[in-house]
């Protein structure tokens, strides 16, 4: 998962979009990048690090131009390496004219196939990243316009993707025929702004137009907005529920409704289905604070901040390594041991995914004198691995792929735990008609694995996905 943003027709482009990716810094964490187009050249600076520490005034003083892009990056495809930072940037392209700046938030799940291809046909890649393969493709177009050039390489990329786009004199937006990843447009006086979620818009006092339709491109000259619906096929659409759920800051706007009422409800249903006797709710901060809101709300029984959380940690699950999110769990919270010593305590939490984090949190909860803890969490079992741009880990290493609730309960020694049903998930999002990908839930994927890999033999599921991990690896 990434954050991505741009702007068009803007006097402070550049700092428009370092605020902008200030605002999404949640979304990812190793390096952060913006580009710049003032009409004749591209301009770039990207680096490993946060946002803040990357950009200072002289830094965006060199990024001139009324366009620019920006994108923060955690990995899925590639690994946090130096040269994955974004935009990716690609000189002379005959179809832009020039250089083309690429942001890219999703994964693409047959980059293996693609990657193999290009590098047979002579492509020279500068990054391990699947994002590259988009602009290698834009590259290979015999067209000598943009939009007809993406016109030939969207049909040819599977998977998730939001793509921005920055030429000398154009800002385009491209959001995937299946909707995986949030993509939205907004105003801010005679400038459109694309960002991934409406908090950046927030930020910076533009105003939120809507979302960018899946399968759209929109490309921005100028003041001028056109809209082109590229991709003609209409597939399953896939938005991914895991933003609502965990992903998304719950001041946002995504797919069309608020993060913070989802959650509201997501906690409600968990209190109406999986009810506790118990004296208080402490949520397990940030992610799960609109949920536990709900569930005491809907329960009657008292919300108390118990744990407090350290704001200069990183969110833990979208650490890479696991040796820094098996230490994070310690250094990131601490009890209330006033508001929880000798109370029955609910603890809510957005998601269980290895339970390593979840077993160590019950234990501080317990050390603080609670007379017992129930766990519940906001969000059905976590089985399946995300392939579209979700670092969950693989199927072996969730804990719900290979153990009962009650097996789960006894392993983090809570007294009791629950999750959230399908069901009360998806009426909590107000989803439409097969609207959203539940496949982390549901092990059934929107996209044909086998498909994207024409080499895999229709096998097993469980033999299926080992050999899909085996061979986004193998992309890198």
């Amino acid at each position: 998962m990434c954050g991505i943003f741009g702007i068009a027709n803007h006097p402070e482009a550049a700092r428009m979009t370092y605020l902008g990716l200030y605002a999404l810094q949640h979304r990812g964490q190793e390096s952060a990048g913006i580009s710049s187009s003032d009409g004749e050249q591209v301009y770039t600076h990207k680096a490993r690090g946060l946002v803040a520490d990357i950009f200072k005034e002289e830094t965006l003083d060199r990024l001139k131009g009324s366009n620019a892009v920006g994108h923060t990056r955690y990995s899925t495809a590639g690994g946090n390496l130096e040269g994955n930072a974004q935009p990716i940037v690609v000189k002379y392209v005959a179809c832009a004219r020039g250089a083309v700046a690429l942001c890219h938030n999703g994964n693409l799940i047959n980059a293996g196939s693609l990657r193999m291809e290009l590098a047979r046909q002579g492509a020279v890649f500068q990054s391990t990243s699947d994002s590259e393969i988009v602009l290698h493709l834009l590259a290979r177009s015999q067209s000598d316009d943009l939009l007809s050039a993406l016109g030939e390489m969207l049909p040819q990329i599977q998977g998730a993707f939001s793509l921005l786009l920055l030429t000398e004199d154009a800002l385009i937006g491209v959001r995937d025929a299946n909707g995986f990843r949030p993509l939205c447009l907004g105003q801010l006086g005679d400038s459109y702004v694309l960002a991934s979620e409406s908090c950046a818009f927030d930020l910076i006092g533009a105003k939120y137009l809507r979302e960018v339709e899946p399968g759209e491109v929109v490309v921005i000259r100028g003041s001028q907005l056109q809209s082109v619906k590229a991709l003609h096929a209409e597939p399953r659409l896939s938005k991914c529920i895991f933003e609502h759920v965990y992903f998304a800051r719950r001041d946002s706007m995504v797919f069309g409704r608020t993060v913070q009422s989802s959650r509201d409800r997501m906690g409600r249903a968990l209190a109406e289905e999986s009810p506790a006797d118990a004296d208080i709710v402490v949520p397990i901060p940030d992610s799960a604070v609109a949920a536990a809101v709900g569930y005491s709300q809907q329960s009657g029984i008292p919300l108390a901040f118990g744990l407090m959380r350290n704001h200069y940690v990183g969110r833990t699950f979208i650490e890479p390594e696991s040796r820094i999110r098996n230490f994070g769990a310690k250094v990131k919270y601490n009890p209330v041991r006033e508001l929880l010593a000798g109370k029955r305590v609910v603890l809510v939490d957005d998601s269980i995914v290895r339970g390593t984090t979840t077993r160590k949190l019950v234990k501080m909860v317990r050390n603080a004198g609670a007379a017992e803890v129930h766990m519940r969490v906001s969000c059905p079992p976590t089985i399946s691995p995300c392939f579209y741009g979700v670092d969950t880990p693989t199927k072996k290493e969730l804990i719900a792929s290979s153990h009962t609730i009650d097996e789960i309960c006894r392993y983090i020694q809570a007294d009791s735990l629950a999750y959230l049903s399908l069901e009360g998930l998806l009426n909590a999002v107000q989803s439409g008609p097969g609207e959203f990908c539940t496949a982390c839930y549901t092990g059934r994927y929107p996209l044909n694995l086998a498909d994207a890999l024409p080499n895999m033999k229709e096998e097993d599921e469980g033999r299926q996905l080992d050999l899909w991990e085996v061979a986004l690896k193998e992309t890198v």
